[in-house]
């Protein structure tokens, strides 16, 4: 039977619920492209079905913060999945932050675990600097899903290099993130290419 992926795509395309901008660049844009390049690589391999939150680029869930996050939970638990991926991009006030992290519910979850592969695959894969996973139980995609869920901050939107490697090339951090769950899952991975 197929490990159900649901991937989160972070944000809505305009408020109620936007996300952070920066270097020209839209948190909700570069989080659903990485999305759909992640749910295209984990579908072409048989051992994954995936659910998108955000199946087109206008999708607008919700119409306030709260509607917006309890509609994306909803989804996953209706749907049964069996992991929650929430992908965002992270925002300092210092342009030189930089690097990767993810958060989860508890040290001890599967989320957790499955997290710290991803992060330790997207920093082989892009460069980026594994910043490491987080307990954060106060989140709501993290609290309410009823399977493992971890939320993973692919980079600084307003680190210009990393806004830029962020939203040229999805492939390649869709690439880190699956390669993660390549090996949590203890399948075979493969190697990271730019796409064209």
């Amino acid at each position: 039977m197929a490990i159900k992926i649901y991937i989160d795509q972070g944000h809505n395309p305009v408020n109620p619920n936007a996300g952070a901008e920066g270097n020209g660049y839209r948190e909700q844009d570069i989080v659903y492209n990485i999305g759909l390049a992640l749910s295209d690589l984990l579908t072409s391999n048989g051992n994954f079905e995936t659910r998108l939150s955000r199946p087109t680029s206008d999708t607008q869930l919700g119409t306030s913060n709260a509607s917006s996050l309890r509609l994306r939970v909803n989804d996953a638990n209706t749907w049964g999945a069996n992991y929650f991926i929430s992908l965002h991009t992270n925002a300092s006030s210092l342009p030189s932050a930089n690097g990767s992290e993810g958060y989860a519910f508890s040290r001890r979850s599967q989320g957790f675990i499955l997290g710290e592969y991803i992060l330790i695959n997207l920093s082989r894969t892009t460069g980026l600097r594994n910043r490491g996973m987080m307990v954060r139980p106060s989140l709501y995609v993290l609290r309410e899903t009823n399977m493992p869920a971890m939320l993973i901050e692919l980079g600084f939107i307003s680190n210009a290099y990393e806004a830029d490697l962020m939203a040229s090339d999805p492939y390649l951090f869709a690439t880190g993130i699956y390669n993660g769950m390549l090996e949590y899952f203890g399948l075979s991975q493969i190697s990271p290419q730019a796409s064209s």
